[in-house]
């Protein structure tokens, strides 16, 4: 090989073939297996779209009703995890407390090194069911409350809503919960979904793979993003200040969250589907500040820079309008993004050959080595 061009970040840069998914930056489409996602967003659960993605197909009513019997058996935390969590401290950020909740599962789970498709997908089911139980269990210790444990009646959506706050909101705010999983589910090659997959290439098992997972999707260049967007929209405070922050902030040359992507230059697909339904949780709930914020803010933008916003603005206002508290942002997309993470792992080891890039070396030239007494 004489090509040592360095492209930066892998901008460009293809690194493997997958199945799972296909984004189409010229037409602004996504789809899983397939089907577009802005169609699974409206057309299905979030347990249909888990299963489509580790399985290639949509589930029949019999399918689904053995992969929601087969989640549901698996909610619950083992009891040594528990305690655990109680020990967390209250100051630490919750992506912190799940990606420990994911490691202290896998240091549990004696198949360690059992990578077999059959135990993948177990290890991936568990995963499924439980790290919402970790996130809603830690957010109750944090806030000095007492953990509610999972109900096996209620959906996957509903049973967060009701570990976190004891309650189901209305229908409207669960489906709109549900469409933010199916749209956070999976994204080809994202910087989380490589690390996992860079994990899994070393032959470590997928417990790893997803703790690695985690760590990268907690970067506000990444997942984070969706907290810095809320925290935006709060510094803001009021519609009418929109235009002047914005304008400010470019002239500042400051990074703003929420715009922008790797991949689409003219929008992020996922964008009027989230958009649509946090807006009608504006309505629902009666903050509508926050759309007329963001509206004006990404107006703004796209007159200033032709810049579109991503996935992650309507998301962070969304999580809000829910109740959830701003650092909790991430920790919900790592609930959507296992399934994706799990259906790369799966496929990185069904034909794994390990990741292991060159790079070009810009260091000083050989030199000799000298001795301490000599070093003066």
């Amino acid at each position: 090989m004489n090509d040592m061009t360095v492209r930066k970040g892998l901008d460009g840069v293809y690194a493997d073939e997958t199945e799972v998914s296909k984004v189409m930056p010229e037409i602004n489409s996504l789809t899983y297996k397939g089907y577009p996602v802005q169609d699974l967003a409206e057309k299905c659960c979030f347990e249909e779209v888990a299963y489509l993605l580790w399985n290639g197909e949509l589930p029949n009513e019999g399918q689904l009703e053995e992969f929601k019997k087969s989640e549901r058996k698996y909610r619950e935390l083992p009891e040594d995890l528990i305690k655990s969590i109680k020990l967390y401290p209250n100051y630490a950020h919750p992506m912190d407390s799940v990606r420990t909740g994911v490691s202290f599962l896998g240091m549990e789970d004696r198949r360690v090194w059992d990578s077999d498709n059959a135990t993948n997908r177990d290890k991936a089911l568990q995963l499924f069911a439980r790290i919402p139980t970790i996130i809603a269990a830690d957010y109750r210790c944090r806030k000095g409350l007492e953990i509610i444990a999972p109900k096996k009646d209620l959906s996957f959506a509903e049973n967060f809503f009701h570990m976190c706050f004891g309650e189901v909101p209305s229908e409207e705010m669960v489906r709109a919960f549900d469409v933010s999983l199916i749209l956070y589910a999976e994204h080809g090659f994202n910087a989380s979904t490589f690390t996992s997959r860079v994990i899994t290439s070393t032959m470590s098992d997928l417990n790893s793979a997803v703790v690695g997972a985690i760590s990268a999707l907690k970067g506000p260049l990444h997942g984070g993003a969706n907290e810095q967007v809320m925290h935006m929209l709060e510094e803001v405070g009021e519609p009418s200040k929109a235009k002047e922050w914005m304008l400010t902030a470019l002239k500042e040359k400051r990074k703003i969250m929420g715009f922008g992507h790797r991949v689409y230059r003219k929008g992020d697909s996922r964008v009027p589907t989230m958009k649509k339904y946090a807006d009608g949780l504006g309505e629902l709930t009666g903050q509508t500040k926050w759309k007329e914020i963001a509206d004006e803010l990404e107006k703004t933008m796209v007159d200033e820079k032709n810049i579109y916003p991503n996935l992650d603005f309507p998301a962070g206002p969304a999580y809000y309008l829910m109740g959830f508290d701003i650092d909790m942002f991430t920790p919900i997309f790592v609930m959507a993004r296992i399934t994706g993470w799990s259906a790369h792992i799966i496929e990185q080891t069904e034909n794994n050959r390990i990741i292991r890039p060159l790079c070009v070396y810009k260091g000083p030239k050989e030199r000799k080595v000298t001795a301490l007494k000599e070093r003066s």
